[in-house]
């Protein structure tokens, strides 16, 4: 039984009802996730930061301005250029897309029963599939940039596959420490091997239910770096630098395959950062307070996680705004001389803190 639905409804349903409700979960959860990064980071901090107001006109505040730019590019014209090869052109954005949607499957995101985590689907390696799924957007990117008859996406498309395959030893990394620390790579069972975890402070008093980034906060730090590779957010936006490749693997797109991507990088940024806040922040967690099964607990403790997520979104997006693209050899010089040593130091200390301690 669905832990969502047995939190909420304490029903069995059907099989097949179970997994209908599930598919429709995640469909409604990533492109909320993606408006709500959009609307306010794209759109309000980015604007602030810059001293400026950012759109007002489309609903209250502006609200409603990325629903407006989405039927702008459902109306526009879906051109596939003449050379391309068609299927595989189409089929490109809805990978990268899939990549996404199984990204939600994993995350918890309250106590759920006493049986499962509030989650899609309760992985015994819940933590090494949703790393492995997000490596499935590479491909996508592979066959948009070949599949274009297009010199400036194929060399974004390489550019991308080159990045992503530096950036994952580290994002990997990055997760081993926390696994080793936790015991498991069950991402309800982190989550609760971080509400179990105590700190005694210089043999003065406990602090119980301390989350990991106390212990792993540079794993922290470098899955964060990781992971704004992985989204090709700037610095690391070769793949699809304007000034030198138009929009890299996106150039030929258009219309609502082009939204596909945009939705992709978003609901990609939005779950990685619940991935972050899961492993390293306590997840649905909430401090000085042990939440169990039942639909209040399930509420606080998905409010707790959504509070989390945007807390790690503001450190990706102000990344964002902050600092100039990298070059191509800096790039791959960060990630190999780097961050990948640091990693490995980490886990280093993490196993022989486990071991003594």
């Amino acid at each position: 039984m669905s832990p969502l639905i047995s939190a909420v409804f304490a029903y069995d349903f059907p099989y097949w009802m179970e997994t209908s409700f599930k598919t429709l979960a995640v469909l409604l959860i990533v492109p909320t996730g993606a408006l709500v990064l959009g609307y306010v980071f794209l759109l309000k901090v980015m604007s602030f930061m810059q001293s400026r107001l950012g759109p007002m006109e489309a609903g209250p505040y502006g609200s409603l301005q990325l629903v407006m730019d989405g039927l702008k590019f459902l109306q526009k014209e879906d051109i596939i250029p003449d050379k391309a090869d068609r299927q595989v052109f189409k089929f490109a954005p809805l990978l990268v897309l899939v990549s996404t949607f199984l990204l939600y499957t994993v995350i918890p995101w309250g106590p759920g029963n006493s049986i499962k985590p509030l989650a899609i689907e309760n992985f015994d390696a819940g933590i090494f599939f949703a790393l492995a799924v997000s490596s499935l957007s590479v491909i996508g990117i592979l066959m948009a940039g070949w599949a274009s008859s297009n010199k400036f996406a194929l060399i974004g498309a390489l550019r991308a596959a080159g990045q992503l395959i530096a950036y994952e030893l580290p994002l990997i990394l990055a997760v081993v420490g926390v696994v080793m620390q936790a015991g498991t790579m069950n991402m309800g069972g982190i989550v609760r091997a971080q509400q179990e975890f105590d700190v005694n402070v210089f043999g003065l008093f406990t602090i119980h239910g301390m989350p990991f980034l106390v212990t792993q906060l540079v794993g922290f730090a470098l899955f964060i770096i990781a992971a704004q590779a992985e989204l090709t957010q700037p610095p690391f936006d070769m793949p699809v630098a304007e000034s030198e490749l138009v929009a890299g693997y996106m150039t030929e797109y258009s219309g609502f395959r082009f939204l596909l991507f945009f939705m992709g990088e978003f609901g990609t940024a939005f779950a990685f950062a619940a991935i972050a806040a899961t492993l390293f922040l306590g997840g649905y967690g909430v401090p000085f307070m042990t939440l169990t099964d039942g639909p209040i607990d399930n509420l606080i403790g998905i409010g707790a996680l959504f509070i989390k997520i945007m807390i790690v979104a503001f450190f990706i997006f102000w990344i964002r705004f902050t600092y100039p693209r990298f070059r191509e050899d800096q790039l791959q010089i960060l990630a190999w001389k780097y961050l990948i040593p640091i990693s490995l130091v980490n886990i280093m200390v993490t196993a022989t803190f486990k071991v003594v301690f």
